[in-house]
């Protein structure tokens, strides 16, 4: 597996610099970028083609806490992910279904003022779960205890990305 660090010159880290990122992407990306393969062969403009589908897949993979701490798990030979592992902390199981079943309500009550208060307490869970992995990355903690951080910051991600879909809809 290609170190995605590597292609922008970062060291792998899960504290790096977003700028520093930004900028190495561009510049990686203008290398390749169409015009500079106008007179090119045909394996050479899919070569370069090829670099761009990598760089965007690695800023991807990078970009974001939430894609860069998986990403990091995964060099690690731990996929957060798994599907075949569905151990999750029994708490978060019951406050994950009582968050599900409040946006349902909103969503059945059409109810955006209620829905901008629970996007606010959802981001502040993002917020929070964010904030642990930094620790635990500072404090080089259990991978396995990174790895539920993980999973519940996408669980917020994913349940704040539907709420907005719905405010969206309710506008």
């Amino acid at each position: 597996m290609q170190n995605y660090f590597e292609l922008f010159d970062l060291e792998t880290s899960f504290f790096i610099d977003d700028n520093q990122l930004k900028s190495s992407y561009r510049k990686e990306i203008s290398r390749f970028h169409p015009d500079n393969y106008v007179t090119k062969s045909e394996s050479e403009k899919i070569q370069a083609l090829q670099n761009t589908s990598l760089l965007n897949s690695a800023y991807t993979s990078l970009k974001s806490p939430l894609n860069r701490a998986s990403y990091l798990l995964k060099l690690e030979g731990l996929d957060p992910f798994d599907e075949r592992d569905t151990a999750m902390n029994q708490d978060f199981l019951i406050s994950q279904i009582g968050l599900r079943e409040e946006l349902e309500e909103l969503e059945e009550d059409r109810d955006s003022i209620g829905l901008e208060d629970f996007m606010e307490r959802i981001d502040l869970h993002i917020e929070k779960n964010t904030e642990s992995i930094y620790k635990a990355f500072e404090l080089k903690s259990d991978l396995m205890d990174i790895r539920m951080n993980v999973r519940e910051l996408k669980f917020y991600d994913q349940l704040y990305k539907e709420a907005n879909k719905l405010m969206d809809e309710l506008l």
